[in-house]
């Protein structure tokens, strides 16, 4: 009688655990992935503007993001994913993001997005709030006084400061209407 009940009960479960194993050998190597990606942008980085180091190694985190874009005629998109890490706690935060466009267009564009988080707040609320870089974000131009410690970087937030890496290079334009950033619930 016992037999009848935990027969089935052990089929059931010898199907379900090789599929959870393969689920978490998938997210792992899906985490992976997106580390590999940030530390190769992070060399990249570093190789076109060497400052940037210094103000990664001193600040509260970074986020790095690859992007894909496509603009066809008047709408576009861009999607990524990226890893938010808190310098303090060693801690990595796994995120996406999506942007829409309007407006007349055609191409593609693969971009990376290195976020520098002075302060603990700053990168707190990105990564708790996600972030909507709405129409009225504006970006602002480096300010002087913070020398050549975030040269090539943008302004995006208070205590927040933006790299934008294309196949050419470090950009010097940055635009982010549009764009959210938000917690990337597959990989938690």
């Amino acid at each position: 009688m016992l037999s009848r009940f935990v027969l089935p009960a052990l089929a059931a479960l010898a199907l379900v655990a090789p599929a959870t194993a393969q689920d978490e050998t998938a997210l792992i190597q899906k985490r992976q992935q997106v580390r590999e990606m940030a530390h190769d942008a992070l060399a990249s980085l570093y190789e076109v503007q060497p400052g940037a180091r210094a103000a990664i190694e001193h600040a509260a985190g970074y986020g790095v993001f690859s992007t894909f874009g496509i603009k066809i005629f008047f709408a576009g998109g861009t999607t990524g994913s990226g890893v938010v890490v808190n310098r303090r706690t060693h801690r990595d935060i796994f995120m996406k993001m999506v942007k829409v466009q309007a407006g007349l267009g055609f191409g593609a564009s693969k971009d990376r997005l290195i976020f520098v988080f002075e302060t603990a707040n700053a990168l707190r609320d990105f990564v708790n709030q996600g972030w909507d870089f709405g129409g009225g974000a504006s970006v602002a131009a480096m300010v002087a006084e913070r020398g050549g410690t975030f040269t090539g970087a943008v302004s995006v937030m208070p205590g927040v400061y933006l790299y934008q890496l294309t196949d050419t290079g470090l950009s010097a334009s940055l635009t982010l209407s549009g764009t959210r950033f938000f917690k990337d619930a597959d990989l938690h």
